[in-house]
């Protein structure tokens, strides 16, 4: 290195190198920058596919894209799978998910990116006889709740044409409402799976942070990522935890102990559908500030009570409480995730983490956005981006570090809820779906807008990491329409790894109550 490169490299962070050791770094610069470039020589260490064991067929863009929640189909099951857990069953996976040779998306044309990887979930699906039919619709890099910002167009809600299926798993929560596919995966950050669940009327679980592997799906923030299950049924869901859970070996955010197949989720669900009283003795606690949102609609108030009454008469004790940091725990998420969620989720910046990095993404982002690329960013990504500079900017890493505080902070008060209750309950989401439309002239402001409070009682559950089902319970009309009826959701909060507790819960529920008559 030059000596004026060293001292212009210096004086941009406001050093004065001294002239006695400017040769001295010189040197020790040189050496780095070898040992850099022996690095980039050398060949990438990613795990091999094979696609003779694990071939992919037909891949095309569907003419018929059921209303938007197919971005590309594709046929994709092993010739030697390893058990028949999921024999006959077909699964559509979320845009953002890696499956080798095929595009993905992202929702979004700021990078175009053909995965080399499968991700792990991908594996463990085909090994269980699982048939991958192709990749569900997303949202715009995957930071929008409403279903009308996918680089592949609209996506229209199961019940209403023209209404969202929330995202930003939209696809997901739409192909399985519509029965295009038997499940789906979807991912979650802020509410991504339950939001479209709870739109769609079906079932997701956002389940315990690091319970599954996120090894080959597009991060937006490690501390919060999520990949799970979306199915027409609680059964499926505990289905697909079973082939999913445990660790890989390679994703920094699971707990290295719990091997895959060592929580039986089916077999847990199975037992409490056969008692005659299958929630004798569970104690559930409704969270008072859960039904406060600024946007929260007194109809699906009714019917989150009415379901919650539903609990009681299988037997559960049911007691209202009030913890009011709840109230705060989404602003705090939000200023969490702006910095470290533009790095690692818009700029592919894994740095601070071990796992499976998705080098060639790296390499075709840059250390900033382009124009071009941040013109193909809907209004979230792009108000991420700007909120997350700005941010950086202004407070550096003391912001990350207060949020990350006072997240703990608030999920010890979960936890300490949670030793007097074995679940919480609350709406999936304040109020039913509204409108979709194009963007059009609509700024950003008005864009975002439309998701007020839409993450108020999900995205905490990311940022604490406690797993939260989201079930359908009923319909509710429009804001702007009686007539057109939605889908409304419960959400069902537990302990850290007792996912299987909300699910026998749900379960329960599910099989005394015919959610569409109510």
């Amino acid at each position: 290195m030059a000596e004026e490169s060293l001292k212009s490299l210096a004086s941009k962070v406001g050093l004065v190198i001294p002239e006695k050791n400017v040769d001295d770094f010189r040197t020790l610069l040189a050496g780095v920058d070898h040992a850099a470039k022996l690095v980039l020589d050398s060949d990438d260490y990613v795990p091999k596919v094979d696609l003779k064991l694990y071939p992919r067929t037909d891949y095309h863009l569907p003419e018929d894209t059921d209303k938007g929640g197919w971005a590309s189909k594709v046929t994709v099951k092993s010739t030697k799978p390893l058990t028949t857990q999921l024999q006959g069953r077909t699964i559509a996976l979320k845009d953002n998910i890696a499956l080798a040779t095929i595009p993905c998306t992202n929702g979004t044309a700021a990078l175009s990116w053909t995965p080399k990887v499968d991700a792990t979930v991908v594996t463990r699906i085909l090994d269980a006889s699982g048939l991958i039919t192709g990749k569900a619709a997303c949202e715009n890099a995957c930071f929008e709740g409403i279903s009308d910002s996918s680089l592949t167009g609209l996506v229209h809600n199961p019940y209403a044409d023209g209404y969202s299926c929330g995202g930003s798993s939209s696809g997901s929560g739409r192909l399985v409402a519509s029965g295009a596919v038997d499940m789906a995966l979807g991912c979650d950050q802020g509410g991504s799976i339950r939001i479209p669940a709870s739109s769609c009327g079906i079932v997701g679980l956002k389940p315990t942070w690091g319970l599954l592997p996120y090894t080959g799906i597009i991060s937006l923030e490690a501390t919060i990522d999520h990949v799970g299950p979306m199915t027409k049924n609680v059964r499926d869901t505990a289905l697909l935890m079973d082939v999913l859970a445990g660790y890989d070996g390679i994703d920094d955010r699971q707990p290295f102990m719990l091997k895959q197949g060592d929580i039986k989720f089916v077999e847990g669900v199975d037992e409490t559908l056969s008692a005659h009283s299958p929630l004798k003795g569970i104690k559930i606690g409704v969270l008072k500030e859960g039904f406060e949102c600024e946007a929260q609609d007194p109809n699906v108030t009714t019917l989150v009570m009415k379901a919650v009454d539903g609990l009681k008469e299988l037997g559960a004790e049911v007691e209202q409480f009030s913890m009011p940091s709840h109230k705060e725990a989404a602003v705090v998420w939000m200023c969490n995730m702006q910095i470290s969620g533009m790095r690692q989720g818009l700029l592919v910046d894994a740095t601070g983490r071990k796992g499976l990095c998705l080098t060639d993404r790296v390499e075709a982002t840059g250390r900033y956005l382009s124009q071009k690329s941040f013109d193909s960013l809907s209004a979230g990504a792009q108000n991420m981006y700007l909120q997350g500079l700005f941010l950086e900017e202004k407070y550096g890493p003391v912001l990350h570090s207060r949020s990350q505080n006072l997240l703990r902070k608030i999920n010890d008060e979960y936890d300490h809820a949670l030793k007097k209750f074995d679940v919480l309950v609350m709406p999936t989401l304040p109020a039913v779906p509204g409108p979709i439309s194009e963007a059009g002239d609509a700024g950003p402001l008005e864009r975002l807008a439309r998701s007020f409070g839409m993450t108020y009682n999900t995205a905490p559950f990311n940022s604490t990491g406690h797993p939260a089902l989201s079930i359908p319970v009923g319909f509710a009309p429009a804001k702007d329409n009686e007539k057109i009826k939605l889908p409304v959701g419960l959400q069902i909060v537990g302990r850290k790894f007792e996912d299987l507790l909300c699910l026998k819960i749900g379960a329960a529920w599910e099989k005394a109550h015919d959610w569409k008559k109510l």
